[in-house]
C-alpha cells in the first residue's frame, strides 16, 4: 500500500552497511520503523540529512503487508528547520526531546491529537525566540496528557506532599519515597500553570530547572512501563550553565 503522510522522526540507527532503520511517528499510521538507505545516491529522493531528530517530514511511503520494516519513496521537510538543528540549544532540546518520545510514544494507531500536539510543539520551537530555556519543561508536562497520566489536582492546595508513584496531591506522608516535599509540592504547583504561552515569564536558576526535569522524568519513569535511562539527559543540562 502506497500513502502519502506527515511524520516526525524519533530515532535513527544503523541496520546494516547499506540501511538505517529509522523510527517515525506518523499522522496515518501511528508510529512505524522505516528502511532508509545510509548512503548518498545520485537520484536518491530520501536523503540520510533529512532524518534528523524531531525533523517533521512530508513522506510518500509504501507499507507491506506483515512486514515490520517499511519503506520512504519520497520525503521532504514541511516547513525550514533552520533555526532546530543549527541552534546550539535548541538542538540539544531537540536530541533530547526525540529521545524521550522514542521511548514513550509506542503507539502503532494513527492518534490525530497527539500528532498534532507534536506537529505544533516543533513547529514553535522553530520560531522560539523567547522562554527556549523552559521549552522543554512545558512540553514535558503537556505531553502527560496525551499519554493518559496527567496528575490529578483536584486536591491541590498548601502544605500537600505531592505522591509520584500514585500521581496526586496528599495530606498524609507516602509510605514510599516517590513524594514531593510540601515545598517542593508548592513548586509543582505553579509548575502545573506553565504553559507555551507563558513560559518566558518562568525565571528558573540551573539548579532549579535539573531539579525540576529529573521529577518530571521520575514522574515518566514511575508510570511508564520499560522507561529507561535516558542518555541526552547530562548533556542536556549542562548547556544551561
Amino acid at each position: 500500500m502506497q500513502a502519502n503522510t506527515r511524520g516526525i522522526v524519533l530515532h535513527a540507527i544503523p541496520y546494516n552497511d547499506n540501511y538505517a532503520i529509522v523510527a517515525v511517528y506518523t499522522e496515518a499510521f501511528g508510529r512505524v520503523s522505516y528502511l532508509v538507505p545510509r548512503n548518498r545516491r545520485r537520484k536518491s529522493t530520501v536523503q540520510k540529512a533529512l532524518f534528523m531528530p524531531l525533523a517533521v517530514l512530508d513522506m510518500e511511503v509504501e507499507h507491506l503487508p506483515k512486514r515490520d520494516l517499511h519503506r520512504i519513496k519520497e520525503c521532504r521537510f514541511c516547513f525550514p528547520q533552520t533555526e532546530t538543528f543549527c541552534h546550539p540549544v535548541k538542538n540539544m532540546l531537540a536530541l533530547f526531546l526525540a529521545e524521550v518520545l522514542f521511548r514513550t510514544v509506542r503507539n502503532t494507531e494513527a492518534d490525530a491529537p497527539l500528532f498534532h500536539y507534536l506537529y505544533n510543539s516543533v513547529a514553535l520551537l522553530e520560531t522560539l525566540d523567547k522562554g527556549v530555556a523552559n521549552f522543554h519543561i512545558v512540553f514535558l508536562f503537556q505531553l502527560l496528557h496525551y499519554l493518559g497520566i496527567y496528575p490529578d489536582t483536584r486536591l491541590q492546595r498548601e502544605g500537600l506532599y505531592f505522591d509520584l508513584l500514585n500521581g496526586e496531591f496528599t495530606s498524609s506522608l507516602p509510605t514510599h519515597p516517590h513524594y514531593l516535599s510540601p515545598e517542593e509540592s508548592r513548586v509543582l504547583a505553579r509548575l502545573l500553570r506553565i504553559s507555551f504561552e507563558n513560559m518566558s515569564l518562568y525565571g528558573f536558576s540551573r539548579q532549579d530547572r535539573v531539579r525540576i526535569i529529573r521529577r518530571i522524568i521520575e514522574y515518566y519513569r514511575l508510570h511508564l512501563p520499560d522507561f529507561p535511562e535516558i542518555k541526552s539527559l547530562d548533556i542536556l543540562q549542562t548547556i544551561f550553565d
